[in-house]
């Protein structure tokens, strides 16, 4: 039998005093008042992958974005926006759908909505030339020339070919310039007697 000065004896109340260490923490803290919710160490559920589109949604969303671009094309804007419209609720990464809903909504100056649906539709298409188009000709139409200069960079990086780009990479200087030209040749001209004579 062990005595309870013994080194024996104290080793083993040292030992079990360690395992009970946790519990006397939960313990503490549940007579405290405090609680831990032990449901926020375990991984979040995760939510069920949303259903692929299928071919019946595809060919459904290509009819309505062909139907769109016809009626954007006859100026009946209100219905091709209801087709686009329908079309992403279809296919939601159909890129040619967001795309032409963005120059929809280029159109009728609401660039903030075609800023995001270039967004989407570069997103779903990378490397193509168009989508960074019209998101940097909708960033140029509120003065966010940062980003702009961005998208031309890489829309040129994409199709170096495209004239569009370079035109809007490299614009004229703006009507000032024309008229600072005809007042130069003015000037020249009106200097021209003095030269001569």
């Amino acid at each position: 039998m062990a005595i309870l000065g013994s080194p024996a004896s104290s080793g083993a109340l040292r030992l079990s005093a360690r395992a009970f260490a946790p519990l006397a923490v939960a313990i503490a803290l549940a007579l405290c008042g405090c609680s831990i919710n032990l449901g926020s160490l375990s991984p979040e559920p995760e939510a069920p992958p949303k259903p692929a589109p299928t071919e019946t949604n595809v060919g459904d969303a290509l009819a309505a974005t062909t139907r769109g671009q016809a009626l954007a094309r006859s100026g009946r804007t209100e219905e091709a926006l209801a087709e686009f419209d329908k079309a992403i609720t279809l296919d939601p990464h159909h890129a040619e759908a967001l795309y032409s809903r963005g120059l929809l909504y280029q159109g009728e100056r609401r660039h903030q909505l075609a800023i995001d649906d270039f967004t989407s539709a570069n997103g779903l298409t990378p490397q193509r030339a168009e989508p960074l188009l019209g998101r940097a000709i909708s960033y140029l139409a509120l003065d966010k020339t940062k980003e702009a200069a961005a998208d031309l960079d890489e829309a040129a990086q994409a199709d170096p070919n495209n004239a569009q780009i370079w035109r809007h990479r490299h614009p004229p200087q703006g009507r000032s310039r024309p008229k600072r030209l005809c007042a130069r040749r003015r000037q020249g001209r009106a200097e021209l007697p003095d030269v001569l004579s």
